[in-house]
């Protein structure tokens, strides 16, 4: 849905302790360069909360203020995990999502959204150590950058939430527009080293990486094993995309 130019647009994002900031700010710095928009940032209270490295990020609003919202966007990080039972939260994604034209989550933010029960059946992505999570809710993971499941945007691990910022730019106002942020941010990336995918890192240096996050991978499919349970009591277990075809039927 390409929006009038004088249709006024509200974007909101969610903000929490320990997220990761890049997650949210790589996607405000394209969004809210979208013409006659309004951006909102979100959090359970107008306290300050840090990203899980330590930089400070400010509220303009709580979650229960928060206006009908045109895009949703939520991002991820560590914190992620202190709010997939939380359902204040999830409640607010499930209303939210509910009536706005485009959600967008980058990196663990999808895990998020998986928690509110609303992404069987979608194709979806995530940070590469967290893919074997989205089905348990019910999503067909894919191993791509930004994935587009009808009015739903999924971008991958932290710096993709640019590229799924931009694609949605265009959805929202055309690609003239978005490719008129592009040029404005300078984005066209040119990495120092071929090392930013599992596939492409070398093996030592992958294997480095998977044991930082095996804790932390390993809380979020104990959690995600224990909301299966309660969104789908009627077939518990990881929904393969067969499966989910199985259900449907």
């Amino acid at each position: 849905m390409v929006f009038a130019p004088d249709r006024h647009l509200h974007i909101g994002s969610l903000i929490f302790d320990r997220l990761d900031q890049i997650d949210l700010t790589g996607p405000f710095e394209v969004l809210s360069a979208i013409p006659n928009t309004t951006f909102h940032i979100g959090a359970k209270k107008m306290e300050v909360v840090k990203d899980f490295h330590g930089m400070p990020l400010y509220p303009t609003t709580t979650l229960g203020e928060m206006p009908k919202l045109d895009i949703l966007h939520i991002p991820g990080g560590p914190g992620q995990q202190d709010l997939m039972e939380d359902d204040e939260v999830l409640d607010f994604i499930r209303t939210q999502a509910a009536e706005a034209a485009y959600i967008f989550s980058v990196c663990t933010g999808a895990l998020l959204l998986g928690a509110t029960g609303l992404l069987k059946g979608r194709r979806a992505t995530t940070h590469w150590a967290s893919m074997e999570v989205l089905p348990f809710f019910g999503a067909i993971p894919v191993n791509k950058r930004v994935i587009i499941d009808d009015k739903w945007i999924f971008a991958a691990g932290v710096t993709s939430g640019i590229d799924g910022a931009l694609h949605l730019a265009a959805m929202a106002r055309g690609e003239d527009v978005a490719k008129q942020i592009q040029l404005y941010m300078q984005y066209q990336p040119e990495p120092p080293f071929d090392s930013g995918t599992p596939e492409t890192a070398p093996a030592h240096i992958l294997e480095r990486q998977r044991k930082a996050v095996a804790a932390l991978t390993a809380s979020r499919i104990e959690t995600a094993k224990r909301l299966n349970e309660k969104l789908f009591p009627e077939a518990p277990g990881p929904i393969s995309k067969a499966r989910f075809r199985l259900l449907e039927e």
